[in-house]
Order: C-alpha cells, then sequence, then structure tokens
C-alpha cells in the first residue's frame, strides 16, 4: 500500500491535557512523521458542554481509509468515548483529509466539511500547512483562513507534549488581549 499524507483533527473536553496526550502517544504508534499544529482553546459547537482543546496533525500512513478510520475509534474507545454514561468528550479524532481524496467513502466524506466550517480546525491547519490545498475547492489553507468569515474565538495556549511545546509563546503573546 502506498503511503499517503493525513490530516487529523483532535478534541478534547474532559481532562484535557491527559486525553489529548494520550491520544497524541497513541497516534505516534500509528502514523510516521506525525507533526502538530498549536493547541488552541474554544468554546462547545454543536453540545453542551465545557470547552475545548483542539489541534491538528499530520503525517504519513500506509493504512486504507477505513482501516484508519476504524484504528483511530479504537483510540477513542480507550480513552473514554463510547463509555456507558459519559459527560462530555474525553476524545475525538476526525480524519480530515486523506491524500487528494474527495467524496463519500463508506460513509466518511472528505475532504471533512468542518475545515471550512469551524475555526478550531481551519486555524490550526492554516498554520501547520499554509500552503497545503485544501483538495475540494483547491485554496491554501492559509488563504482559506485569511478570508474565512468564522463567529468563533479561539485562544492559543501553552501546551507541552513529550517535553515540547506545541504552541509558540509569540502566538501565545499575540493573542492574550494584552
Amino acid at each position: 500500500m502506498p503511503v499517503t499524507r493525513i490530516f487529523l483533527g483532535l478534541g478534547s473536553n474532559i481532562e484535557r491535557e491527559r486525553h489529548l496526550c494520550a491520544g497524541l502517544d497513541a497516534l505516534a504508534g500509528l502514523v510516521d512523521a506525525l507533526q502538530c499544529s498549536p493547541v488552541f482553546e474554544s468554546a462547545p459547537v454543536g453540545i453542551n458542554s465545557g470547552p475545548f482543546f483542539n489541534l491538528v496533525v499530520s503525517g504519513e500512513t500506509d493504512l486504507p481509509l477505513a482501516e484508519l478510520d476504524q484504528r483511530l475509534k479504537l483510540i477513542e474507545a480507550d480513552n473514554g468515548r463510547y463509555a456507558p454514561g459519559r459527560k462530555g468528550l474525553p476524545l475525538d479524532i476526525d480524519v480530515l483529509l486523506y491524500g487528494q481524496q474527495v467524496g463519500d467513502f463508506d460513509g466518511l466524506i472528505l475532504p471533512r466539511a468542518e475545515i471550512l466550517k469551524n475555526a478550531f480546525v481551519l486555524w490550526p491547519l492554516a498554520l501547520h500547512a499554509p500552503q497545503a490545498l485544501h483538495p475540494g475547492v483547491q485554496r491554501s489553507f492559509a488563504d482559506l483562513w485569511q478570508s474565512a468569515q468564522i463567529a468563533q474565538q479561539l485562544q492559543p495556549i501553552a501546551f507541552q507534549w513529550r517535553g515540547h511545546e506545541l504552541t509558540p509563546n509569540e502566538l501565545i503573546l499575540a493573542h492574550s488581549g494584552a
């Protein structure tokens, strides 16, 4: 199977640091050349809950799309996503892009519509892969973010994973309101 570049969106609103780090640890064992965007705090969209931490990661995989999606669901399950009686969302991992695939793949619509609808997906993508093109609209993520009119407030936050600061201090200071 050829290697495919992928982009995934991660979010958590329960024990956010713990669940995102656990998700990243699991992804590091599943995806080659894993790279992370800055981490943002955002208000929930579509559910009544506390604020989320969100980020985007990219990497390479030789897994077919269906198998990748299944393994992501297992990582979510390991973090309590499907636990009975859970409150909130411990870990959510969505396939945003799988190479240049466009269409419906057994119910998985790619590229994921949230890319163009949610600031907590598009801004991290624009910072992480500014020149990468959205395969559906053939515009760069930086260009899409620049022209986006999304009414969602995001705040870059300090976040460490495996001893590395994912969010540059300059980004935090530029958006701190100070």
